[in-house]
């Protein structure tokens, strides 16, 4: 492959398309269920990461709840840095688009039942 000119590559009919050339009610479509996916992840993953024993002023107390706590707020950080990156290209705001429809109901629903 040594040989293939660059402008091959870029020319490819499969390659990226910048999410410039996305249509505003696929950006928005997928934007919002995108985020409505996220936030549900991040509303479960801080229910789960509570104390199970004490109130929260007393996590320390028991190693077990420690952990849940310090697990549970790195997972919160990286679904907040999740949440303000943009999907770069057309590709991935589709896959949003298509995964949100489906994902988003189980989500609200394991919402619901964590709660």
């Amino acid at each position: 492959m040594a040989w293939m000119p660059i402008e091959w590559v870029r020319r490819h009919p499969h390659a990226a398309v910048p999410a410039s050339d996305l249509s505003p009610s696929l950006r928005i479509a997928s934007n919002v269920l995108r985020a409505l996916f996220i936030a549900c992840l991040l509303a479960i993953t801080l229910r789960v990461s509570m104390p199970q024993n004490e109130t929260i002023w007393t996590f320390y107390d028991t190693p077990g709840d420690l952990i849940r706590i310090a697990l549970g707020l790195a997972v919160c950080v990286w679904l907040v840095t999740h949440f303000f990156t943009a999907p770069p290209d057309t590709q991935r705001y589709r896959t949003w688009l298509y995964l949100g429809l489906a994902a988003v109901p189980f989500a609200l629903i394991c919402l619901i039942a964590v709660w």
